[in-house]
């Protein structure tokens, strides 16, 4: 018999930027699970992780003054709306136009996330693999817009910004959460592979058929008996939501990476000290039956 989850505990402090929520409290991202039921497959999960990397322990992937993470593009009703041309995944993209300004900060790296959240009318803008062309329209492989007031579903099976279908902006680590003492949201993680199927809120797949690989979805928390009593200020914040929201596969990447916005003001010393927190210190939570294909 597969374990029930038990009834959502809504958070004491939904994430909020200006007047937006980031989702209501019930929505799976803002969910605690520290009294979720243990996944009858949780050591096979964690196991699997660990054999397909070199990287057996947790990985910030923000910080080094501000060169890492996840930029994050704040704007308004003065900001226009442009053209957006869609390269891979347009038949399961929102067509645009995007509310994104000429000079929004691009992910470095491969990926090139552009994820841009409009103040005034609480709506989150992202896009996946984003150029921006002479006349400031936008190509990218993929893109959602997402109403941040609404618990809101992709069409089954369609993607996102993200391998997952899930938002990015919920579940990046924001520098101003972690300075006021709480992050109240799940934490968006990568492992290298991914079984063919998502756990919801996860909402798309990229994988294989092998059983033994997590799904998209799949939701981690630390252990309640690992001791972070004595990690720095920064890293004993974010270990605490580790143990209260966890961390969810958002995507395909190295293992056991967590993501942060882009932001001067990280202390690595700090943060360095999470890297001494192992994937065997996590379990993982059942939330939910797997979603495939028939």
């Amino acid at each position: 018999m597969k374990p029930k989850p038990p009834a959502v505990v809504v958070s004491a402090g939904v994430p909020s930027i200006g007047t937006c929520q980031i989702f209501p409290a019930s929505h799976p991202y803002n969910t605690n699970i520290s009294q979720y039921p243990v996944h009858p497959k949780s050591d096979e999960y964690i196991t699997t992780i660990d054999t397909m990397s070199d990287r057996h322990f947790l990985h910030p992937d923000f910080g080094g003054k501000g060169q890492y993470g996840m930029p994050i593009n704040i704007v308004g009703k003065e900001t226009p709306l442009v053209p957006i041309t869609f390269t891979a995944y347009g038949s399961e993209s929102d067509p645009g136009p995007y509310r994104i300004a000429p000079d929004a900060k691009v992910q470095l790296g491969t990926d090139r996330h552009v994820v841009v959240l409009d103040k005034d009318a609480c709506k989150l803008y992202e896009m996946f693999s984003a150029f921006k062309n002479e006349d400031n329209s936008w190509n990218a492989a993929s893109g959602a817009i997402w109403d941040l007031s609404i618990i809101h579903r992709r069409p089954l099976f369609y993607t996102s910004a993200d391998g997952a279908g899930m938002a990015i902006y919920p579940l990046v680590i924001k520098y101003e959460e972690v300075a006021q003492g709480k992050v109240n949201h799940a934490i968006r993680m990568t492992v290298p592979k991914t079984f063919r199927g998502f756990i919801w809120p996860a909402n798309h797949y990229s994988g294989t058929n092998d059983s033994s690989l997590p799904p998209m979805g799949l939701r981690f928390r630390l252990k309640e008996n690992y001791d972070i009593s004595h990690l720095p200020y920064q890293a004993k914040v974010i270990a605490t939501a580790l143990k209260k929201y966890g961390t969810i596969i958002a995507q395909n990447g190295s293992a056991w990476v967590i993501g942060g916005e882009q932001d001067t003001r990280w202390d690595d010393t700090q943060l360095r000290a999470l890297k001494s927190i192992p994937g065997s210190a996590f379990e993982v939570v059942y939330t939910g039956e797997i979603i495939t294909r028939q």
